[in-house]
This record gives C-alpha cells, structure tokens and sequence, in this order.
C-alpha cells in the first residue's frame, strides 16, 4: 500500500466542492476545529464547501508546504471519556482544497478573492493578530492582519464594482473580546488612513459581517510521542495528523449574527454551535474560566518541572492555586448565579485532567504576553472596581509569566519579537520594580495598567522578587496559597 497521504491514495474525497470558505491560519487548531466542523457539516449535507487556507504572515512554511504536499488531506483524532467510556476517533479531513503562500503566489490568491463562491473568511490569527498598527492597507501583501483583510475587501469591492451582493462573513477565531467587531473597526481604521474612499467604507458596513465568535477546544497537536502507532492506525504517513479532545465549542454571535445562522447552520449537523444575539456572559464564563487558567497556570507551571497540563494539574500547588484563582477571583467578576458558575467551572476545570490529551504548556505559551492582557487582565481590572484591591493569584501569574519570560528562567519565548526586545531591555535594571514599570509602559500592553488598577505594579514586583529569590514553590505558598 502506498503510505502517502493524497486524493489519489486515499480516494473517496470530494474535490469538487466550491471553495466559499477562505482561511487565515494552518496551524493545528483551526485543522482540528474550524475544517473538522466543516467537514462533519458536509458529510452530514448541511453544508457544500471547500477552503482554501493561507498563512495569515503569507509566508510558506511547513505546515503549509506540507498541507499542499498532501493535497489539503489530513487526520483528526479525537480522544477523552464519553459517558464513562474511553472514546477514540479518527476522521480524515478532506474540505482543504487548497493552500498556498499568497507572498509567491499572488494571482492565485487574487484568483480566490474575486471568486464569485468565495463567502466566508476564517482566521486564527491569535489574539496579536487582531491589533492596529499602521499599515499600507492598498497592497494585497499589507504586514499585519487587519491590512491584509483591508486591502482584500477593497480588491473585492473594485473588482466587482461595488456589488452589495459580494460582500463576505467573517469568523474570527482569535480569543479576544468582540473579535470580529474589532476588526471591522480596524479595517476602518485602515480604510481612513489608506484614503480608501468612504464608497468602500460604505460596503464594507452594509455588505460584509463581522461576526463576533467564541471558540473551545483543545488541541495539543502533532502526537510526536506516538507518531509511529498512529501512523500505522490511520494507514497514511500524515505528517498533518492532529489530535485534539472530544469537546468542541462554537459560539456564534453580534451583528449579523443571523446572516450567519441561515447561510451557514452548522448546529443542524449535530455540532455543538449556537448562535445569539451577544456572547458577553458566555465568553465571560468560558475565556476567564477555561482560557485564562491556561495563561496563569503556564508560566507557574513551567517553572516547577511540569510539561503538560495533566503534569500541572496532578501538581497540587499548581491545582490549589487554579482552583483558589478561578473560585475567589475569576468567578465574582462573571454575571451570573455563582453556583450555576461554580458548576461550569467544575466542568472546565475537570477537561485538564483528560488523560488521553497531551497538552504541552510550551504550545500554550505561545504569544502570552497578548493572551495574558486579552484573558487575565479583565478579571483584575473588574475585580479591583469589584473588592477595591487587587486579586493576588492574577497578579502572581504576571509576576510569575514575567519571571518566565526573563533571561534567568532558560525558557525561550516563542512571542512578538518587538515585545521581546523591549521585555529584554527592561530586564537591564536591577530592581524588580524598576522591571515591572519599564515593562509595563514599554507599548507591550494596549492598556494602562497602573492606571487602571494603582498599585499593581507594587504587587507584581514584590512577588517577582519572591519568584526570583525564593524560588517559584516558596513564592507561591507565600502569596497564593
């Protein structure tokens, strides 16, 4: 048999789908979430689409060398506990119908662009994507991620004459509060300052929806560890394969959110998305609750020997400081009946203990310092206008993602490199809140945390100086504890 993984080896996949889907992103989550949606929705006839995925940088790399090496194919296992029952799924993925670098292959990116099927545009361009910074938003290969979706739209706009009907939907995936407003928003922005013409501006607001979304699942990845055993269950050398937990989440809502519900109703699949007018409450609950023990647990985490979640979660420091985090801290700043949160939280809080999923807190990291303000810096914020004081257990994640973060821990971040340099240059000083204030009015972080919350900068020094001088154990049975 033939183990490479292509149309022709492993047949039964459809090709002729039309591509309505274009997506920004080919790392593991949007493969094992928003295309493993899409393809439960065509198998189950509710939906006929394909997607074309490029990288948000519009650089090739390998997942994206390798994604058209094996011609848009690839495996999903999904494993966890159903019912009490160990469940373990595979599922070949076959709606990619393409990926490509638009930085060397231009013309086909326009291709996409003025394609009369195109609709939906997908992103998970993590939560630094979604951010201004000025940008020559009327070139196609604009740097950031607003630009580029700016300078699309306008390609699309002038390319069909301002048809109102040619407008497209946008389903951001990145983890920050009003996802897609905040990019319509941008995309604004950019439209202004490019002197794009307020007729553009116009069909942007009337023809195009900028959904706000909220998304759950966890993905640890590749299964380097059991690379070859997987290999040989799925019967293809997929160097794509992903694996990721049973649970999976969708919300989908804002403006627009009704255009979305009846051209795309993926809930009629059997799939565990929703669709409502606001995700406010939901995301409250689900982001500071699911994703922001994520962000504080790491930097903690990683610095008392722990690889995984799993690893962090048996280590009862690290469970007692989540738990305390997430009941004293997280959970007063939600809407809601507290027990009514405290039992969601219980159910969050139990998926990190899923023994089937390998789920490295290194992946985690990945861009902590705009998860951290996206995800923990609203709880302290709230908490403060809330108690008048400051939560210590989301202030020591700071103190302890700074230590991290610092040229003393030997970890390397996998961050904006700009916010490295200046993290790096603030690291010059000796004084632990001499790094703390350089750090914080170095541009890192959109808000002005010492403003908004006085005294934090006290706060996160002091446990700093703990985390380095006395280790991360002591530090945190010190303060947290």
């Amino acid at each position: 048999m033939d183990r490479n993984l292509n149309r022709s080896t492993a047949g039964g996949c459809n090709a002729n789908r039309p591509v309505r889907v274009l997506q920004f992103g080919e790392g593991n989550f949007l493969r094992a979430f928003a295309d493993w949606i899409l393809q439960v929705a065509n198998e189950k006839g509710v939906t006929d689409t394909s997607v074309a995925v490029v990288s948000p940088r519009f650089s090739e790399n390998k997942s994206i060398k390798a994604l058209s090496e094996q011609e848009g194919l690839f495996h999903v296992i999904l494993e966890g506990v159903q019912n009490g029952v160990p469940v373990s799924t595979v599922k070949l993925v076959d709606v990619v119908a393409e990926a490509f670098s638009p930085a060397t292959e231009i013309d086909r990116y326009k291709a996409i662009i003025e394609s009369e099927d195109l609709r939906f545009v997908i992103s998970n361009t993590t939560e630094a994507g979604i951010r201004y910074e000025p940008d020559n938003a009327s070139v196609l290969t604009a740097v950031t991620f607003p630009g580029k979706v700016t300078a699309m739209l306008n390609h699309r706009f002038r390319h069909f004459g301002g048809d109102t009907s040619k407008g497209l939907v946008f389903l951001c995936c990145e983890l920050i509060e009003n996802n897609g407003s905040t990019l319509h928003d941008l995309v604004t922005r950019h439209a202004n300052e490019n002197n794009l013409g307020n007729e553009f501006i116009d069909w942007v607001d009337k023809s195009c929806v900028f959904a706000d979304t909220l998304v759950d699942r966890i993905v640890p990845g590749f299964p380097a560890d059991t690379a070859c055993e997987v290999m040989n269950r799925i019967g293809y050398d997929d160097s794509l394969v992903v694996k990721a937990e049973l649970y999976h989440l969708w919300v989908i809502g804002g403006k627009g959110w009704e255009t979305v519900r009846a051209e795309l109703p993926l809930d009629k699949a059997g799939l565990n998305v929703h669709f409502m007018p606001s995700l406010k409450d939901f995301r409250d609950k689900k982001v500071r609750i699911l994703n922001g023990s994520h962000t504080a647990m790491v930097p903690v985490a990683l610095q008392l020997g722990c690889e995984t979640v799993k690893e962090a979660f048996d280590n009862m420091l690290v469970n007692r400081f989540v738990n305390s985090m997430v009941d004293c801290e997280v959970i007063p700043t939600i809407a809601g009946p507290v027990s009514e949160l405290k039992e969601f939280a219980s159910g969050i809080l139990e998926r990190f203990y899923n023994p089937y999923i390998k789920h490295y807190l290194k992946s985690i990291s990945l861009n902590s310092l705009s998860k951290w303000e996206a995800r923990n810096f609203p709880v302290v914020a709230d908490y403060f206008k809330l108690k008048g004081e400051l939560p210590r257990c989301e202030v020591f994640s700071f103190a302890a993602l700074m230590a991290l973060y610092g040229p003393e821990s030997g970890f390397e971040p996998d961050d904006n490199a700009v916010h490295m340099a200046a993290l790096g240059k603030a690291w010059n000083n000796a004084d632990e809140y001499d790094i703390v204030s350089e750090i914080l009015g170095s541009g890192i972080f959109m808000a002005d945390i010492e403003a908004l919350v006085p005294g934090f900068t006290n706060m996160a020094a002091e446990f700093l100086a703990s985390i380095r001088h006395d280790g991360m154990e002591n530090a945190l049975q010190k303060y947290c504890l």
